[in-house]
């Protein structure tokens, strides 16, 4: 009985080391935006890197919404669906996208839903 503690004790504690390196992976990208902008202009994330990107409405009295695309190819059919927030937010709410992994290249990111210019994101 003894033996049985002590290797379920092991299994999880193996667990959940393992479920913290996989929760480790992701990392957390915060954006706010205000009336026609975001705060953060420019973003420089890592190749191969898991993001989730996280916007919050900060003053902005319409449904905000976020875009992650190749520069250049801005067009619905081009748009990182992964990037899309869950649902659009409004004044003073927060929303999440999927896990996101992003190529070595550029990107742009912008509001489609309050127009805002379409900020630089690079991915090394």
């Amino acid at each position: 009985m003894k033996r049985i503690s002590i290797l379920f004790l092991l299994t999880i504690s193996v667990l959940g080391g393992i479920a913290r390196s996989l929760q480790q992976d992701v990392e957390k990208v915060k954006l706010v935006q205000k009336p026609g902008k975001f705060t953060q202009t420019e973003l420089k994330l890592e190749a191969g890197q898991k993001y989730i990107f996280e916007v919050k409405n900060e003053g902005v009295d319409k449904l905000v919404g976020f875009v992650v695309a190749p520069k250049g190819k801005t067009g619905k059919e081009d748009h990182i669906q992964a990037a899309y927030l869950y649902k659009t937010i409004d004044n003073g709410e927060s929303a999440t996208s999927q896990e996101v992994t992003l190529e070595k290249g550029e990107y742009v990111y912008f509001c489609p839903l309050n127009p805002t210019p379409q900020y630089t994101l690079v991915v090394e």
